[in-house]
This record gives structure tokens, sequence and C-alpha cells, in this order.
């Protein structure tokens, strides 16, 4: 039998025991003061996001993929991130895979009992063809999914790296990963409702793996996501606006340039920054591993 009254975040909060006779603007007060706990607990965390960091890094650098592994609202966490790394990075979709239990109509509806299913938590790494060079994060806010368990414990077999983000301390998801990641974020403003406290502390971690990664691989210049994907007007706008931000040109010589680079944003800033055409631009990209500051060296 489970027992959840050892969990941390399952236990009763003693802020909120009046939580349902209490005006709007007091449950919301103390909600907001639950939810300041979570940066601190991120905080003291650091150490072992570095950690995760480098070894995504390394796996990008070889080729390998990110991947994220969980149930219900981690797994949901950690298919938002994945879908964003695109756009957001210009990354092909297959560098970063979200998986959560019970598949993709799990994002919208719950499918009942698959955060338990060992077997899926298994073929739904197989079914992407999981790697030695991929990394394989587990997220579980309880810290014991099944799912999470099974799927880091195959990965280890493959001789993927593991990591582990959960929000109770000496979990079995911290357990079976090279790197724990367990954020002590204390009982829930309602009780066992994870989504809340660890929710926020589990998408921060994702937050800070997933961009501090791409920094890490070239796809920021200064603090300019220099890969965004003008896949529309609003993203047209804001690819300009990062070109004249890393040049200080104008707009009428930004827009020319994303023009004459095929909307590559990094190649356009390439080009202005060392007064090259674009040719001269992919080679020296190429050279540097993608990263603009070495272009300039």
């Amino acid at each position: 039998m489970i027992d959840l009254n050892k969990m941390s975040t399952e236990q009763r909060n003693e802020n909120t025991r009046d939580l349902d006779v209490l005006s709007i603007y007091d449950a919301l007060q103390i909600m907001n003061e639950e939810d300041q706990k979570v940066s601190q607990a991120v905080k003291k965390v650091i150490p072992q996001i570095e950690k995760a960091v480098k070894v995504v890094i390394e796996s990008f650098d070889s080729g390998g993929r990110l991947i994220y592994v969980g149930a219900g609202t981690s797994g949901r966490l950690g298919v938002l991130d994945a879908v964003e790394c695109p756009p957001t990075f210009g990354t092909p979709p297959e560098m970063v895979i979200g998986l959560i239990a019970g598949g993709d109509g799990a994002f919208i509806k719950a499918v009942e009992g698959a955060e338990d299913s060992t077997v899926m938590g298994i073929n739904d790494l197989k079914n992407i063809g999981l790697k030695p060079k991929d990394v394989v994060i587990g997220i579980a806010a309880s810290g014991r999914t099944p799912y999470v368990i099974a799927a880091l414990n195959f990965s280890k077999e493959i001789g993927s790296k593991t990591i582990g983000i959960s929000c109770n301390e000496n979990s079995e998801v911290g357990a079976a990963s090279d790197i724990p990641i367990e954020i002590i974020v204390g009982p829930e403003v309602l009780t066992g409702s994870t989504r809340l406290k660890a929710g926020t502390a589990q998408k921060m971690v994702l937050n800070m793996i997933s961009t501090i990664s791409m920094v890490g691989i070239g796809k920021v210049y200064k603090n300019l996501m220099v890969d965004v994907q003008p896949t529309n007007k609003k993203l047209e706008i804001r690819s300009e606006n990062i070109i004249m931000a890393a040049t200080d040109v104008n707009r009428e010589t930004a827009r020319k340039a994303l023009e004459e680079s095929g909307k590559n944003v990094k190649l356009a800033i390439t080009m202005i920054l060392l007064n090259c055409d674009i040719e001269e631009a992919k080679e020296r990209l190429a050279l540097a591993n993608g990263h603009i500051r070495r272009v300039l060296v």
C-alpha cells in the first residue's frame, strides 16, 4: 500500500485549514504567500539543475535529444516545454520531446490509470527509438509515479543519462536518476493538489534547463533568441527587433537583411556584423557551431 502521508506534497497546510471560509481576498493572499516559497525552494537545488544543464548540453552537442517523461500535470508541463522549443529556438520537433502517460490525448483529458503503467513507460521510449546519447528527464511531483520510474530505469539500461524532478525528499524518482532534483515546496494550499506549488516549481526548473541548455548550444546571442522562427507577422516584427537590437541598424536595414538571409535571424545578424554575404555567414557560423559570439572573436 502506498503511504502518501509521508510525502510533504500530501500533508495538510496549517495556513489554509479554513480555506473554505476565508474571504476571497484572504484566500488569494495566502496563495500568493505560499507561491513565494517556490522560488526559494528552486534556489536550493540550483547546483543539481546546473549538473542537469551540463548533461543536456553535452547530449545536444553529440546529436542527442532531450526527452521529458511524466503523467498528469507533470507530463503536461514536459509536453508544454517541449513544444515551445521549435518556435523559440528553431529546433527540429524531434530534438526535445514530451511524453505523457496515456499518449497525446492525455494532455487535454485525463487517462485514468495510465500513470500506474510501467509497460507504457518503457514502450513510449521504445517507440521513439531511445538512444544512449539521449537524456531522459522524469517528472513527478510525488516522486513515485510508476510510469516515470519505469521509463527512468529503462533509460539507464539503454545507457541514457537520467534526471529526476520531484517535490519530495528521497523519492523513488530521485533514486532512479543519475541527477535527482528534489524541490521541496511543502504542503499545498489545497491538500494534495500538486498542480499548484509543485507544478509551479517543476515549470520553473524545466524553464531553466531548456533555456540555459539552448544558450549553451548557441541558440542565444546576448539575451536575444536569435534562432526564433518568423512564422507569422508578429514574429517577423520580433525578428526585425532582434536584428536591430543585436546590430544597432534601423528597421529598413534589418528587414532587408532578414529577407536576404531567407528569414534566418542568426544569419541576418552575422551578415550585418561581419559585413559579409550569406554564404560567408553560413561558413563562419558552421565553424563556430552556431555561436554568434565565437564568430566575432
